[in-house]
């Protein structure tokens, strides 16, 4: 019988001031790491916490191909470059992480046992896309399988940034982000090996696309990433929010229809759209306004019944028909318990000190809650939960550790960590708290440090030449069961922390691109099950 390892899940602790320790045991990081010039920085947890490897980039993949050698890393260099170089292999990124527990899948080995649970992803950059699955139980030579580099066509899968499990056509989704015209998307695969990669460009369009959950009744809600235009000094709203209502949810393929969220004006004057002469509206002043209300309405935006299967430009489709942009929404989730009636988003927003936008207008991102009656109502309200600022900003990934706790990592990126000396952090924050009272904070709960790879990235960033990235980034951040029913659905039920098999996953990317559990420090591991 093989032990499952417990996640953080919901012991993290109500929100707390700076310095001091919640409750429930849970303390609070008081800083950042600085980003300092060629120092190697450990990553620090809240001290109740701790953190394991599951996979990185030392470790090589039990199948590779022609561009993927190791975990993170392709086959087009060494790992390290050479003294007075800066040639090396490119990093591939894992990025969103999905959790299951399956029985009876194969590998690259027929011959053997690869266990029951299993940690996908897609990845983001490199030479080219492609499909691993961490096999948490396996040994270190079946650790890590490459699943798939190609549809069942046989043209070259995309770069994969956001995943996660469709339970009604047992397939996983994973999305690409893009410019909509010619790129991004997603894309059904099987969770076996090797995986049958199916394109939906046809049915959801090309888009941004980034983070992606399923609800109750089976309808897709998509979050878009795609940077605006920078006018006056910050970049304008070019991003959609997207739901997608199935004609079959035993196959995604037959269609249905995608919709995208439409917010009207304060004033109720009309909807709030797309725009190119500013990133400084009033519009968007009062979107990042605490206590403000909106009403928000799901508009169609094409129908395969009515417009056909060829692939369309949903970003383009969704301007069109007056929609409403936001500031990079890359990831979201629907609060447990909420009956999927809650459902909330990140903004990254400019990821620079010197937005325009940063005061008033958005600029440092923030988190927005949007609520209907029900997942598939047509109406709804929305209203900003958290507003960023300098020391909260570029919220890339979110998951909720129980009803009323939620994760938020960052990706400020080298710009933003070089601009207010800090690296990035994740935060915990109490969706019962109100965050208009400045007094009240969210709880670092990890502030990133900097593995040697990256180290030496970060020194290497800006040479000619050179393709990769700089300091770590935190990403993937994900809580879950495994449990791959109807029932297990993110969202569905409250998840029990330290029992029943609920796990706690994030990727370090960059650098050794290092997958890690997130544990208990003292190492309990109560009820745990197969």
């Amino acid at each position: 019988m093989i032990a499952r390892h417990p996640s953080i899940a919901a012991a993290l602790a109500a929100v707390v001031l700076t310095g001091t320790a919640s409750a429930a045991g849970f303390t609070h990081v008081p800083a950042a790491n600085p980003k300092s010039p060629g120092l190697i920085t450990a990553t620090v947890l809240s001290p109740e916490l701790r953190q394991a490897p599951v996979a990185e980039g030392a470790l090589p993949v039990e199948n590779p191909n022609a561009f993927v050698s190791h975990y993170g890393f392709d086959a087009d260099g060494p790992l390290v470059p050479a003294f007075g170089s800066n040639v090396e292999a490119s990093k591939s990124e894992p990025d969103k992480n999905t959790y299951l527990v399956l029985r009876n899948l194969r590998g690259a080995d027929a011959a053997y046992d690869y266990g029951t649970h299993f940690l996908y992803q897609g990845h983001e950059t490199g030479v080219g896309g492609y499909l691993t699955r961490i096999n948490l139980d396996a040994d270190g030579a079946h650790r890590v399988t490459v699943l798939a580099s190609s549809d069942v066509s046989g043209a070259a899968l995309p770069l994969i940034d956001g995943s996660t499990w469709y339970p009604w056509s047992a397939k996983l989704l994973f999305t690409a982000e893009g410019n909509g015209s010619t790129t991004g998307g997603v894309w059904q695969a099987t969770p076996d090996f090797p995986s049958q990669v199916v394109p939906l460009l046809g049915v959801l369009g090309r888009g941004g696309y980034e983070g992606v959950q399923a609800d109750s009744q089976g309808n897709l809600w998509l979050v878009e990433d795609i940077g605006g235009t920078t006018v006056g000094g910050a970049k304008v709203p070019n991003s959609f929010l997207y739901r997608f209502i199935p004609k079959n949810r035993g196959d995604l393929t037959q269609g249905g229809r995608l919709q995208a969220l439409q917010v009207t004006r304060l004033d109720g004057s009309g909807p709030i759209t797309f725009q190119t002469a500013s990133a400084l509206t009033q519009d968007l002043r009062d979107l990042h306004t605490y206590g403000n209300s909106f009403r928000t309405t799901w508009i169609t935006i094409h129908d395969t019944d009515v417009h056909g299967f060829a692939a369309f430009n949903a970003n383009a489709t969704a301007k069109a028909a007056g929609a409403t942009p936001f500031k990079r929404p890359e990831n979201a989730q629907f609060r447990p318990g909420s009956q999927f009636r809650e459902y909330f988003f990140d903004e990254t927003g400019d990821t620079s000190a010197t937005s325009s936008a940063n005061g008033d207008f958005g600029g440092y991102g923030g988190l927005l809650r949007l609520t209907q009656s029900s997942p598939g109502a047509n109406t709804g309200t929305l209203a900003l939960f958290y507003k960023g600022d300098i020391d909260h900003t570029g919220f890339d990934n979110v998951a909720f550790f129980d009803a009323n706790r939620l994760i938020a990592v960052e990706d400020r990126g080298d710009t933003l960590h070089t601009q207010h000396n800090a690296l990035d952090s994740a935060w915990l924050f109490d969706v019962r708290q109100n965050y208009a009272n400045s007094v009240i904070q969210p709880t670092r709960i990890l502030a990133q440090g900097r593995d040697p790879l990256a180290t030496l990235d970060s020194g290497l960033l800006g040479s000619a030449g050179f393709q990769n990235e700089g300091d770590n980034e935190i990403t993937g951040i994900h809580v879950s069961d495994g449990d791959a029913s109807v029932e297990g659905l993110l969202g569905g039920r409250l998840p029990h922390p330290f029992h029943e098999g609920w796990r706690a996953f994030y990727t370090q990317q960059h650098g050794m691109n290092i997958t890690w559990e997130l544990l208990r420090a003292d190492g309990d591991r109560r009820g745990d099950d197969d």
